[in-house]
């Protein structure tokens, strides 16, 4: 028997993503991209991204905005999600 509720689960997990290697490589701590962020981003949402879970478009560009302020680079969502 298939379990419907997994196979919905699985088309929202694309696993690990390179914001996650970035924010290591960088030393941050999801705390930082928190504080570095004058909109209302939560811890909760940065450890969805690295865990690869779909995160809505907004959530996306509040993550994008937030590392590119906390590292003073200019990432693109192409470079931190690969879905």
């Amino acid at each position: 028997m298939i379990d419907d509720d997994n196979d919905m689960d699985m088309e929202h997990d694309y696993g690990s993503q390179p914001i996650a290697a970035i924010i290591e490589k960088r030393k941050l701590k999801p705390n930082d991209l928190v504080a570095a962020s004058t909109e209302q981003l939560t811890h909760k949402m940065v450890s969805r991204a690295c865990k690869g879970r779909r995160l809505s478009r907004r959530v996306q560009l509040k993550i994008l905005k937030a590392l590119n302020t906390a590292t003073e680079q200019e990432y693109k969502l192409k470079d931190l999600f690969t879905y």
